[in-house]
């Protein structure tokens, strides 16, 4: 027997929910939906489903309907099926469809939220990280969740529907149910031998009916490994402690505040202040003299390095480095360690003396220490480096100050000898007898206070290496005559002997003097010159390169805090200025001594040299004539001689002016060589 036939009659909302209605409970056959509007939902609804649609009721009346749903909302409609349905057809009026519609509505509304709070309860259960099982007053489990499925080994599909002892042999929930108390924090061990802390409490109802019992349990392996990282944690710590505190290093600690959390006993004998006079107080506490470390370190989030300062009622001397304490990114203090400046200044005594003893036997600078960035300055690099290479004699020729010795330090470093000793000697600072004891050596008897045995001279100290003779032009002519038979015969005779001895000696000069007026006066023998001149090299003064004056404050200024113990960080840019208004007579020695005088009255507070630091810089006024034309007097009285040498220092001074002084370029336009420039401009005093 067949399902009774249904029609609707009215597709909007009512006959819409009638509809789904009758296709969930598959009570009644639903034959047609009718309504007026062919795009009604109810009609939609109906084709997707395949049941027969139409505009008019009547012509689905022959097929034996057995109840019909008039949800038209239009109370004509009603009359009109009575009479022509018959009384074999059921006629449901929209008011109780309706009715049926907001009941299924609130079914489907309730069954949802039904829906929703299993899933959150789910969802809470399955995300705690405690084992959960809840059981009914049978002893059947209702609930198992994720992390107690994992600790007892058994699914929560398998396990619903069945007994507790099946699932959990040893548990007490059913006991738990028979006494109705509460078992809380008891150890227990599971079948698969894990350890777990479990609490069972009974269910009970508003009216005291049992309903069941559940148990709530933690893995004790977890709490064991905790409190195994706590006794870890604990041990480091009182390690750290104890490193901290039997360190000789002054150590010192602050919080974000800037306040102090810890000290040790380094710091007390350092600082002469005791534990409560710094902790709780604020990072200036411990300060006599100078900026708070720890409060610049807190402010800028970046560690410092080497900074003076003086600390305590006794205003002690001191280094300190300080740095950041950030965990996770976020920023928790800062640590600082303290140096007595005692101990550093005697280690200090140490290093000079050996640094002395270094110096007389290698040399200390290379290319990279030399800053240029003029074309004079890299021409005579390049020159340099290509002397570096060959074995030949080198002259060094520029102004005092601009950097002879570290040109010959640099090459020597460069060359195949840099192994091998690299010896200095200032011709000017020794006597002529002195001088030529020391440069070749002596005899034993040779003079009166000689040593025993004689002694060897700096050319055999310097064999298989190099020696850099400075001043070159203050020999004496008896001297250069004995350094010539060095240059050519590659020997030496010491002093009060007879027998040659054989050298290999690379030797780099320098002179600040006009070796050809030299020459011309007779006071520097002309074979000699031509002998060490074979690779000149021209050092630009300061005054031709003043774009360099920054790089070169900055390298200096690093020099000069090692040698004073001081941490300048620049120059500002108006004493900048005023550096490269200046003629620099001194070259970059008397850079330095500037920059050092500045530092010297600096604050220690202060880490910038500003144009105030700075002694008063006054330029000489270049000796030069103004106009090429001669009043006829001065014809009379003036040598052609002289009147040609006014008109080309006149020219060479235009060429200059139109060079903007790169003496290169003016060479090049004047058709001179370099060098025969350089003489020139000193000749006529047109070096400033």
């Amino acid at each position: 027997m067949g399902l009774p036939n249904a029609m609707i009659i009215g597709a909007g909302k009512g006959g819409t929910a009638i509809l789904k209605m009758l296709k969930e409970a598959e009570v009644l056959d639903v034959k047609a939906v009718i309504d007026r509007y062919e795009d009604a939902p109810g009609i939609v609804l109906a084709q997707e489903a395949g049941i027969p649609t139409g505009t008019d009721w009547r012509a689905f009346l022959d097929k034996k309907i057995d109840i019909i749903f008039e949800v038209t909302g239009n109370p004509e409609v009603f009359p009109e099926l009575r009479e022509a349905a018959g009384r074999e057809s059921i006629l449901v009026p929209g008011s109780v469809a309706f009715l049926i519609s907001t009941l299924m509505e609130e079914k489907e509304d309730l069954i949802e939220r039904l829906k929703n709070e299993s899933y959150k309860h789910d969802l809470i259960f399955n995300s705690t990280d405690d084992g959960m099982v809840v059981i009914n007053r049978d002893g059947i489990v209702t609930l198992l969740n994720r992390r107690a499925s994992e600790m007892v080994n058994y699914t929560h599909k398998k396990a619903a529907g069945k007994h507790i002892w099946e699932v959990i042999p040893s548990s007490r929930l059913p006991i738990v149910m028979e006494t109705r108390r509460i078992e809380a924090n008891q150890e227990m061990v599971l079948e698969n031998g894990v350890k777990i802390i479990t609490t069972r409490i009974p269910i009970i109802d508003g009216s005291g009916v049992l309903i069941g019992a559940f148990a709530v349990f933690k893995d004790i392996s977890e709490v064991v490994r905790l409190a195994e990282e706590i006794t870890n944690l604990k041990e480091i710590q009182t390690m750290l402690e104890a490193i901290i505190q039997s360190s000789d290093d002054a150590i010192s600690v602050v919080d974000e505040e800037g306040r102090g959390i810890l000290v040790n006993p380094a710091y007390n004998r350092i600082t002469g202040l005791s534990r409560e006079q710094v902790i709780g107080q604020p990072a200036t506490a411990d300060i006599s003299e100078g900026e708070s470390m720890h409060m610049r370190v807190l402010t800028t989030r970046r560690p410092v390095r080497g900074v003076p300062m003086r600390v305590g009622p006794n205003k002690k001397e001191v280094i300190v480095n300080v740095a950041p304490i950030i965990v996770e990114g976020k920023l928790k203090g800062s640590v600082g360690v303290i140096h007595d400046m005692s101990e550093i200044k005697s280690l200090n005594r140490e290093l000079t003396r050996a640094r002395q003893i270094i110096r007389t036997l290698e040399a200390k600078y290379s290319f990279e220490d030399i800053i240029g960035q003029s074309e004079e300055m890299l021409l005579a690099i390049e020159q340099a480096k290509l002397a570096a290479k060959t074995p030949a004699t080198v002259l060094l020729r520029g102004e005092s100050g601009t950097g002879k010795e570290l040109f010959a330090h640099a090459i020597h470093n460069a060359s195949d000898r840099r192994f091998n000793k690299f010896v200095r000697v200032n011709c000017a600072a020794l006597s002529e007898t002195l001088l030529e004891s020391e440069l070749f050596g002596y005899e034993e008897g040779a003079f009166s206070g000689a040593k025993r045995g004689g002694k060897r001279g700096l050319f055999e100290e310097a064999n298989n290496g190099s020696i850099f003779l400075d001043e070159i032009g203050e020999l004496s002519v008896n001297t250069q005559a004995k350094l010539l038979r060095v240059l050519q015969e590659r020997e030496i005779i010491r002093v009060g002997g007879t027998k040659p001895v054989p050298i290999n000696v690379r030797i780099i000069a320098a002179t600040n003097v006009n070796l050809e007026k030299g020459i011309a006066s007779g006071t520097f023998r002309e074979d000699l010159y031509y002998r060490i001149n074979r690779l000149p090299i021209h050092i630009p003064p300061l005054r031709n390169r003043k774009e360099e004056i920054p790089l070169l404050c900055e390298r200096l200024i690093q020099k000069i805090n090692q040698d004073y113990g001081r941490n300048v960080e620049g120059v500002t840019d108006a004493a900048i200025l005023r550096l490269q208004e200046y003629g620099w007579p001194g070259n970059v020695r008397e850079l330095e001594n500037i920059l050092g005088r500045a530092i010297i009255y600096m604050g220690y507070n202060e880490t910038i040299i500003e144009g105030k630091h700075l002694p008063e810089l006054k330029n000489k006024e270049a000796v030069r004539q103004e106009c090429i034309g001669v009043p006829e007097d001065e014809i009379e009285s003036s040598s052609l001689a002289d009147l040609m040498d006014r008109y080309e220092a006149e020219i060479i001074i235009r060429t200059m002016e139109r060079t903007k002084g790169n003496k290169t370029k003016a060479a090049k336009l004047l058709g001179l060589s370099i060098r025969n420039l350089y003489y020139k401009l000193e000749k006529y005093k047109l070096e400033n």
